[in-house]
């Protein structure tokens, strides 16, 4: 068969396979050290595909829920170019500076998929090729049963040619990729939304996560009333609220009104019991209803209201 015959090798959107499925990783120690855990996260989101508009990065978004609920404090979003020297540059200074560094994208067969083999050289490894990531991909890929020919291999092989030292952790037993850990703290991802979402939540297990007690709270009040009218309560509220580390934050919504967050950083301060914590911030919130002529609303609420400002927006540039 002539390479223009050929199939095309796979790539990571064909990295499942429903009838199939392998074995997890087990557990290893914790990478941060005994007793420690994850405090600080960042994420570098690579592709030259994001930054030129052609595909919206909705990756760092699911990464930010996943950190806010699991209480890990996301200190940094960076997007950059599929280059090597970029890539090199920010991950040596974030993984220097955070517990959890996830990048996303630039593991696929192509020329422009560089991540793995730019973060071996930021972490002054070799690449090699994993031999039971090469087993899981032929057990696993939906073109399994396709003939290739020998460069469409070596391209397909490019998808397990992971950095010599890093940690191989196979979080879902029906996806070929794996997740790859780095230096301990970072670990790469495929930049496909779905498989990213299902292997971020399957790695859960692998991380040492703060206590759940330490998670964050947050309350949401909802008001009509503009948000120049309620500044000057919401300045006194902080003030009160800064010693017992609860953050206030106002977000408009053009038409609609204010949604007001309580948030509540690891247990609020001079609270031990997280339920009594719990109970103390619905208080506050509370105040903030009467004081604000408002109400408590969830986060389905919120995101009913923020499309409701986005029609209005669409709305009113029609006219």
């Amino acid at each position: 068969m002539s390479a223009s015959q050929a199939q095309p090798a796979t790539s990571t959107s064909e990295s499942t396979a429903p009838s199939a499925s392998l074995p997890l990783s087990q557990v290893p120690s914790n990478p941060l050290g005994e007793g420690r855990f994850i405090r600080t996260a960042a994420a570098l989101i690579i592709g030259d595909e994001i930054l030129n508009g052609k595909t919206l990065d909705r990756n760092s978004h699911y990464f930010a829920k996943y950190c806010f609920s699991h209480g890990i404090d996301l200190k940094r979003i960076e997007v950059i170019p599929d280059d090597q020297a970029e890539i090199v540059k920010a991950s040596r200074r974030l993984v220097q500076r955070y517990d959890f560094v996830i990048t996303t994208g630039g593991i696929g067969p192509t020329h422009d998929d560089i991540t793995y083999a730019s973060l071996a050289t930021a972490f002054s490894q070799t690449l090699e090729h994993h031999g039971e990531t090469i087993r899981r991909m032929d057990a696993l890929s939906r073109n399994r049963d396709r003939k290739q020919t020998e460069e469409q291999r070596t391209a397909f092989l490019r998808m397990a040619l992971f950095p010599k030292n890093a940690e191989v952790l196979f979080v879902d037993s029906t996806i070929w990729v794996p997740v790859v850990r780095v230096a301990g703290k970072l670990c790469i991802f495929p930049g496909i939304p779905s498989l990213f979402q299902r292997m971020l939540d399957g790695l859960t297990p692998y991380l040492p996560l703060p206590p759940a007690h330490e998670r964050a709270l947050r309350i949401q009040v909802f008001t009509e009333q503009p948000e120049s009218m309620i500044a000057p309560y919401l300045t006194t509220l902080q003030e009160r609220m800064r010693e017992h580390g609860i953050q206030v934050g106002s977000y408009p919504v053009l038409g609609q009104g204010v949604f007001v967050s309580l948030i509540g950083r690891d247990v609020v301060r001079g609270i031990d019991d997280g339920d009594s914590a719990r109970v103390w911030l619905a208080q506050i919130a509370r105040e903030v209803e009467v004081a604000l002529k408002g109400r408590v609303i969830s986060d389905e609420e919120i995101g009913r209201i923020k499309n409701d400002g986005v029609d209005n927006t669409q709305r009113v540039s029609k006219s």
